[in-house]
């Protein structure tokens, strides 16, 4: 069983600060306009991880738009050399989720983390989170099997505090908050009040024993406020804003920056 899922321990070293997991979907997006194995995600996860992010992020989809099944088993080995970093799998189990969580497992490699999401095939990015208990009866055997994995769970949730005991009932250990109406609303006259939601909804999990997650648009810009107003965040998935600043500040600093504005030194 991943100690992950049933310790307690601290096993990052983060002391009750947020651990950064950079999702590398953009590196492969761009790596698959060309044959050629560049840019590398592996090497780049490897600088992520050298300046101080706490883990690793993919969301491989079913038409393999960007990350694809040999990067999830590649990077699944890679972090072997990095005990103590994340690696979380994103995705719908519905579609080609829990085949790949099955094989890695298999192979003695499963990752630390799953996290839920209920894109549709053809979907451009995430948009919503699950709706409960509408999606229950399908997700309860995906999340059982891959707790038996050794996988802790989490689900992709939007800001809504009266769903979060059906979460917890349904055995999801975390949920990750969809930030995308944080990030349109930050700088305007509604931040407060979508703040003040998204801190009810945390509140609410962590009521029923569900730890927090967030992520979708989250930069530099708006993180700060964020992590001030909701209480009790583990983790924040960062790829397609981390991706572009990396363009112009490099990808080792852009991680020492984020880590910065999230009040976290590098580790």
């Amino acid at each position: 069983m991943n100690p992950l899922l049933t310790s307690g321990l601290d096993l990052y070293g983060l002391r009750g600060r947020i651990a950064l997991s950079v999702n590398v979907n953009k590196i492969a997006l761009l790596r698959n306009t060309r044959s050629l194995n560049v840019p590398s995600v592996t090497a780049a996860a490897a600088i992520a991880l050298d300046a101080g992010a706490h883990g690793i992020t993919v969301h491989p989809r079913p038409d393999q738009r960007h990350i694809r099944p040999h990067d999830v088993f590649e990077l699944a080995r890679q972090l072997q050399r990095w005990p103590r970093a994340e690696y979380n799998i994103e995705g719908n189990p519905l579609h080609n989720l829990m085949a790949l969580l099955r094989e890695l497992a298999a192979q003695g490699l499963a990752p630390q983390q799953a996290t839920f999401v209920p894109d549709s095939v053809a979907q451009a990015t995430s948009d919503h989170g699950w709706r409960l208990p509408q999606d229950a009866a399908a997700l309860a055997p995906c999340i059982a099997e891959a707790r038996a994995l050794g996988v802790r769970v989490s689900l992709f949730m939007d800001a809504d505090a009266n769903a979060m005991a059906a979460a917890r009932e349904l055995g999801a250990d975390r949920i990750e908050l969809y930030t995308e109406r944080y990030a349109r609303a930050y700088g305007s006259a509604q931040q407060a009040d979508v703040l003040a939601g998204f801190a009810q909804a945390a509140q609410a999990a962590q009521a029923v024993g569900l730890d927090v997650n967030a992520g979708h648009d989250l930069n530099r810009d708006n993180l700060p406020a964020f992590i001030s107003a909701v209480p009790g965040l583990r983790e924040v998935s960062i790829g397609h804003a981390l991706v572009a600043d990396a363009l112009v500040l490099g990808l080792a600093e852009t991680v020492r920056s984020y880590l910065a504005c999230m009040g976290n030194a590098p580790v």
